[in-house]
């Protein structure tokens, strides 16, 4: 397997964890929650329910990748590097027009 470069893991349960730390990180900001509760429709009581769906976890990331000043809140308050969002981003989300698989 080939060095990543930026020395960050592309792998599920990398994914996982970055997913799960960005919904700790929406659940203690109130402010946060109720924005993305608001753009996706969904209401907090679903949110446990949610989480199981991959479709759900590229949601919210893509959430934090489509503002670049949350991006980097979340960044700083959690100690993530934001290419662990990307990656993960990158993992739920599947190829883009940028990747070259399509």
């Amino acid at each position: 397997m080939p060095r990543d470069p930026k020395n960050v893991s592309h792998g599920a349960e990398s994914a996982e964890q970055t997913a799960v730390a960005i919904l700790a990180w929406l659940a203690s900001e109130p402010e946060m929650l109720s924005r993305f509760l608001a753009l996706t429709g969904l209401e907090a009581s679903q949110l446990r329910g949610a989480v199981a769906d991959p479709g759900f976890l590229g949601g919210m990331i893509d959430f934090l990748m489509g503002h670049e000043p949350t991006l980097l809140a979340f960044c700083e308050a959690t100690e993530t590097r934001p290419e662990a969002v990307e990656a993960a981003w990158r993992y739920y989300s599947g190829p883009g027009l940028d990747s070259g698989e399509y």
